[in-house]
């Protein structure tokens, strides 16, 4: 699963990199941790207009939702099962690139999970890239409409299935070229077994004993 990310690169570096530019500048703010049980607004692109970069709240919120309770556990979407949940299936074609430039993992070191190490997963240099997502347009009881995503994940690699050694699971990571593939729309199945060269760093922490949130 993937539920702590990172984006420390400045907004030119971004625009360049996908040749896109941010509507509003002034909001984007670069970020050491970005916490998804936070529900945070982070620059995505969308399939609909690729050339402008936009701020989505983490959580899918599926048009129709009474209230926004059930995002807590659409910060997530298993691409292998994406076509067959509710909460999923309508958005399938409506794919966004979540921007980022790394993510944090927790490796237990126990059966019980009591202590935990903490990784930092990035490419090379800590290049900028893109997580696989899917978004809505949902529209709140007072008639305020509000845009989110769901990150997308698949069967960990080898590198992953070592740090992830409980749920065995990874965010798909698009290279340049998979990016534009799935904004077109491209067959899910070809975005299943990803294998990007991820580069892991261990951060240090008290006891190595690192409170999570709850998984859903």
């Amino acid at each position: 699963m993937c539920f702590f990310t990172k984006q420390t690169k400045k907004a030119t570096e971004i625009e360049f990199r996908f040749n896109a530019k941010f509507t509003e500048p002034d909001r984007f703010t670069p970020a050491d941790l970005i916490n998804g049980f936070t529900f945070p607004e982070t620059p995505v692109i969308i399939s609909e207009d690729p050339g402008i970069i936009q701020f989505f709240n983490w959580g899918l919120i599926p048009e129709g939702s009474v209230d926004d309770t059930i995002r807590k556990f659409t910060l997530n979407a298993r691409i292998e099962t994406l076509d067959e949940k509710p909460s999923f299936r309508e958005y399938i074609s409506s794919r966004c690139l979540i921007i980022a430039n790394g993510f944090y993992e927790w490796q237990w070191l126990d059966k019980k999970g009591d202590q935990k190490q903490k990784y930092e997963l990035t490419l090379p240099k800590e290049q900028l890239f893109s997580f696989a997502g899917i978004w809505s347009a949902w529209k709140d009881p007072s008639g305020n409409q509000k845009f989110t995503y769901s990150l997308l994940t698949t069967k960990a690699n080898r590198l992953m299935s070592e740090i992830h050694n409980t749920k065995k699971r990874m965010p798909v990571i698009l290279s340049a070229d998979q990016e534009k593939s799935w904004l077109n729309n491209a067959d899910i199945d070809e975005f299943r077994n990803i294998d990007p060269p991820l580069i892991a760093r261990k951060i240090e922490t008290k006891n190595n004993k690192t409170q999570q949130p709850k998984l859903f």
